[in-house]
């Protein structure tokens, strides 16, 4: 009898949820540039995650004034055994740059043969090129993001920095006022924090994919 309930029980009993782990490829949006230490986009977005019940670690592979090449050329060694999946959030340094959307869209398909490659799912997030560098540029710069994304099967978020805009009446001057540090460029902590409830339940998609694998 006492064998037979404590099978009932095991049978019964929830199977916990494995740990997922989250590599951040990206540049000082991701690095958290300016922030205190828990500020940053990467400890914020993984409080907001455990908050909501997932078992997850977001590692921090942000390198401040990073392009889509220092990505490429780093994602070999970001995609060590224990990740499971990959953010990539990258060419706001090509776009400062002025560097060409082919180029860039070569990069990045180049991390998304590697992420495809480690069989690890992958959320690309892009961002929008303003008008000043001309019609050519900017839909090639804003098109590379979507369209790699429909060719990878990865999910995709059109704007890091969208949520800042919408939650300023899309007053882009107030919102550079309330949520941008100084410099105009990076977000400051509370900035952040509306990205992440942007962005969260994204990323809670990108965990749902490798629950499934």
């Amino acid at each position: 009898m006492g064998k037979a309930l404590a099978l009932s029980l095991m049978v019964a009993a929830p199977v916990a949820a494995e740990e997922v782990t989250i590599a951040a490829l990206g540049d000082s949006l991701t690095q958290g540039y300016g922030l205190r230490e828990g500020d940053g986009f990467v400890p914020q977005l993984q409080a907001w995650l455990r908050d909501r019940g997932h078992e997850v670690t977001v590692l921090n592979a942000g390198v401040s004034g990073d392009t889509t090449a220092g990505g490429l050329a780093r994602v070999g060694w970001t995609l060590t055994p224990e990740v499971d999946a990959m953010i990539v959030a990258l060419g706001g340094n090509d776009l400062l740059r002025a560097i060409p959307p082919e180029t860039s869209r070569a990069n990045l398909d180049g991390i998304l043969q590697a992420a495809n490659a480690a069989g690890i799912d992958v959320l690309l997030i892009g961002l929008q090129a303003p008008g000043n560098y001309g019609p050519e540029f900017q839909q090639g710069f804003n098109a590379m993001y979507p369209d790699l994304a429909a060719q990878y099967d990865a999910l995709h978020v059109d704007n890091f920095l969208g949520a800042l805009s919408d939650a300023a009446g899309g007053d882009r001057r107030a919102a550079f006022a309330a949520y941008m540090q100084p410099d105009g460029i990076h977000p400051n902590a509370a900035g952040v924090a509306l990205i992440v409830e942007d962005l969260g339940p994204e990323v809670e998609r990108l965990i749902a994919r490798v629950a499934q694998q």
